[in-house]
């Protein structure tokens, strides 16, 4: 990834991952970036992953050329930017490390030591002239950790941004970033909003004609355009006019249920995202159930609750803060239907959200009565 003449790109890539952060599927892999500065002082941004420190350690020397760095700047702790600092250090025994407090706090964690005697502890609106290159360091707690922090270079007016920007993948292009920067924000980051909102504002001062996050491609055009849908994102604003429609299905009869509501909406020109939990990457449910503006939740009655994939995804719409839009339930249970209380009773936690008066209820079969209330659910979600 070419950034300019004097900042370079210096991190690797990971084709071997399966699962990012133990739990979302990568299956193009991960980017781990890293930035030098060359000017009359030399700062580095931060490290990569643990198991391409030789890689990495081999990229930052090519750009160096001979030169030896003077600063390390560490925007974010998660060992997939921070694993390599004390070997970084050790190589480059008279280099500076720079980080928030909590970021020192955290060293001391990881590698026993917060290398009292090279660290400078910054903060927001602390300055580090690199000779024509001036960085303003940003405090971006918790987006996603507590002691991340941007930094903005105002001469090439780049924002170095952490995990924000970020997305899933090793495509160093902007080819349908939006759908793997979604998933990857909603999953990691979405809980955060508040937070998000609060480092967009720090920085909307700023004249950004670059963004370099610590994943995926380095962001030059249209930029207004990736901050719009970390406002939008960030606000819990609907991004889609679409249903988002998540069930789970023992026989067949609540997943016939489900086709045939979305076989309504489609004919009435309404935009639709389907998902079989036990068989969907919880990530991807996500990502729609936040970009859409609507979500119906069918489920089988489960031991007098509902079925466990359904209650995993309430679990997640809860821990990561869902909020703002219109949710249905439908229902199936042969001899005592329960799954739309315990729905209705367990999304009690999420804000600002309505709910459609028509439930639909399932006993076994999908009856003719049944398709008719779920044509009154239909004229519902269409308000």
């Amino acid at each position: 990834m070419t950034i300019s003449k004097n900042i370079k790109y210096i991190g690797v890539t990971d084709l071997n991952i399966d699962l990012f952060e133990g739990q979302y599927p990568v299956p193009e892999g991960m980017l781990y970036n890293s930035y030098i500065i060359l000017d009359e002082k030399i700062a580095v941004l931060d490290t990569v992953d643990k198991n391409f420190g030789d890689e990495w350690l081999a990229n930052l020397d090519k750009e160096l050329a001979g030169r030896t760095p003077d600063y390390l700047i560490v925007h974010h702790m998660e060992p997939d930017h921070s694993a390599n600092i004390k070997k970084f250090l050790d190589k480059y025994t008279n280099c500076k490390v720079l980080g928030s407090i909590v970021a020192f706090n955290m060293m001391k964690n990881f590698f026993g030591t917060d290398f009292s005697e090279r660290k400078v502890v910054v903060k927001d609106g602390d300055t580090l002239s690199l000779g024509s290159h001036i960085l303003t360091f940003v405090s971006a707690p918790l987006v996603h950790w507590p002691e991340v922090m941007f930094s903005y270079e105002s001469s090439e007016k780049v924002l170095f941004s952490a995990d924000a920007f970020g997305k899933f993948g090793c495509d160093k292009t902007t080819e349908d970033w939006a759908c793997e920067a979604r998933r990857y924000y909603f999953g990691i980051v979405g809980k955060f909003g508040g937070n998000v909102q609060n480092v967009l504002k720090k920085v909307s001062g700023f004249d950004i004609q670059t963004i370099c996050p610590l994943h995926g491609p380095v962001l030059k055009e249209d930029l207004g355009y990736y901050l719009g849908l970390y406002d939008i994102w960030s606000k819990y604003e609907v991004e889609t006019e679409a249903v988002t429609i998540c069930y789970t299905s023992v026989y067949g009869n609540t997943k016939e249920a489900v086709e045939y509501l979305n076989e309504r909406l489609e004919e009435k020109g309404v935009k639709t995202a389907v998902f079989d939990l036990a068989r969907s990457d919880m990530a991807e449910v996500l990502e729609d159930a936040f970009r859409n503006s609507k979500i119906v939740l069918a489920t089988t009655t489960y031991n007098g609750d509902m079925f466990p994939y359904m209650k995993d995804l309430i679990n997640h719409l809860i821990d990561h803060n869902y909020q703002n839009r219109k949710m249905a339930f439908i229902e199936n249970g042969a001899w005592a239907p329960a799954a739309a209380k315990a729905m209705r009773a367990y999304v009690e936690p999420l804000k600002n959200m309505t709910y459609c008066d028509t439930t639909v209820t399932i006993k076994g079969a999908v009856t003719d009565l049944v398709k008719e209330n779920i044509d009154k659910l239909v004229e519902e979600l269409l308000k």
